[in-house]
């Protein structure tokens, strides 16, 4: 009877001692998959703030892209509308200058001294221009008129460019002759 009372007690202690184990394999188990968890939500955290801080850095160079893109734009606005202004400006000086060579004055044997002393150096320059060109159109005049076609054939494409253009009255040339008209009616 002693020894089924030990063989009792012995294998209540291994079984106690296997539970102890067992528990204590359970709880190690527990352990691990608690740290893995938590270094898992960490993991997933830094992720998302990654994530996050390149959305914001990428949200940044966008906006900086686009304040570039529109300040370019702002500026090439500005150039354009300084160029246009230059341009107005500057037909209108060439106006002004056509309506002072068109309109100088009367051509009276009185006002001839006048106009001619008010008149700048680029209008003699002008008037000898004129000369040269009206030689030319009469010349050209005789080509056009002299077998037009063979000379034209013969001519150098440069040439007849030329030639056309000078053939062509300009705004100038007919602004003179309207006044020219003008006058001579008066």
């Amino acid at each position: 009877m002693l020894r089924t009372e030990e063989r009792q007690r012995l294998a209540r202690e291994r079984r106690e001692e296997r539970e102890k184990q067992q528990a204590a394999k359970e709880t190690q188990i527990l352990e691990k998959e608690r740290k893995a968890k938590l270094q898992y939500e960490k993991q997933l955290e830094e992720r998302q703030r990654k994530l996050k801080e390149m959305k914001q850095k990428e949200e940044q160079r966008r906006a900086a892209v686009e304040e570039k893109r529109k300040q370019k734009i702002e500026e090439e606005k500005e150039r354009y509308e300084a160029v246009l202004h230059r341009t107005l400006e500057r037909s209108q000086r060439l106006e002004t200058r056509q309506k002072r060579w068109s309109w100088g004055g009367s051509v009276t044997p009185d006002s001839e001294g006048k106009t001619a002393s008010k008149r700048s150096p680029s209008t003699a320059n002008l008037k000898q221009a004129e000369a040269a060109m009206s030689k030319c159109l009469s010349s050209s005049a005789a080509l056009s008129n002299a077998s037009d076609r063979t000379r034209r054939s013969q001519l150098s494409p440069l040439d007849s460019s030329v030639i056309s253009r000078l053939l062509a009255p300009t705004q100038a040339s007919l602004a003179r002759s309207k006044s020219a008209a003008t006058l001579s009616a008066d």
